[in-house]
């Protein structure tokens, strides 16, 4: 389905913030591609669409106009397989949109300074290329630590994660909107609400983009300033490091958990 990205204004209004309308367009087509169920309002994508031209203006007036507020994320409980429950949050198609409109602009700042060994969540890469590079370094380093950081996204540290974003970008709405997606509340399946304190649900669009730029400097760049001479390769939070020794294992792991904690990322 292509838009027209030139919508009619009933008001001719100047908005604070600068956000092409074709990013949104562009935006919803992305979600569109990603399909995904509905979140707390209930709307599909085909519902979403019966009014696409007017939903998006909404998008891109309200984010404009500094007015967007996320709504609540709709919990899904994920049984694994070892048992446990894993938690996602599933947002509106309309803040899918918004979120990607974000994204878009945030990606291309940050993905560039990224490890070349993290491979979780970004262009081109795969967990694949993540398991044939830990194959081949399997052959030179005799000790691997398999490591999953437990609960990561539901602890993730606001403060930390938005001095990051500042770190990299001053657009205003960019940093706005990440601030009001980390602190949107969780819509439990009773309707009840949850307010959270710290992380960013697993199931939001931003959520990966975030991920990885907390991990790039909780880990990656602590690795290679900590231990240059220990590989390793992440996909998200799950992470292979190979060492030579058991004992230079027992040590680079004893520090990692060390740094998780300082880090609340464990």
């Amino acid at each position: 389905m292509l838009v027209n990205q030139q919508w009619e204004e009933p008001v001719p209004e100047a908005k604070p913030y600068s956000i092409p309308k074709q990013l949104v367009v562009d935006a919803y087509q992305r979600v569109k591609q990603n399909r995904g169920a509905a979140g707390v309002d209930g709307e599909s994508l085909v519902a979403f669409e019966k009014d696409l031209k007017g939903n998006l203006y909404k998008i891109w007036n309200r984010m404009s106009s500094g007015s967007y507020m996320p709504p609540p994320v709709r919990l899904v409980e994920i049984p694994k397989d070892d048992g446990r429950i894993r938690p996602l949050g599933v947002p509106t198609v309309a803040d899918r949109v918004a979120q990607t409109v974000a994204k878009t602009v945030l990606e291309p700042l940050v993905e560039p300074m990224f490890h070349p060994d993290s491979y979780g969540y970004r262009p081109g890469r795969s967990a694949l290329d993540a398991v044939g590079t830990a194959r081949q370094r399997c052959w030179d380093f005799d000790w691997v630590i398999d490591l999953d950081i437990a609960g990561f996204f539901d602890n993730l540290d606001w403060s930390l994660v938005e001095k990051a974003v500042a770190h990299h970008t001053d657009i205003p709405w960019v940093r706005l909107y990440i601030a009001r997606w980390l602190r949107a509340p969780v819509q439990r399946p009773d309707g009840t609400l949850e307010q959270r304190v710290k992380g960013s649900p697993q199931g939001a669009v931003i959520s990966p983009l975030l991920a990885n730029l907390f991990l790039h400097y909780a880990f990656d760049v602590w690795m290679r300033r900590q231990f240059p001479s220990v590989p390793f390769e992440r996909y998200a939070d799950d992470v292979a490091v190979h060492c030579k020794t058991e004992e230079e294992a027992r040590s680079v792991l004893e520090a990692i958990r060390g740094r998780c904690v300082k880090n609340a990322a464990c």
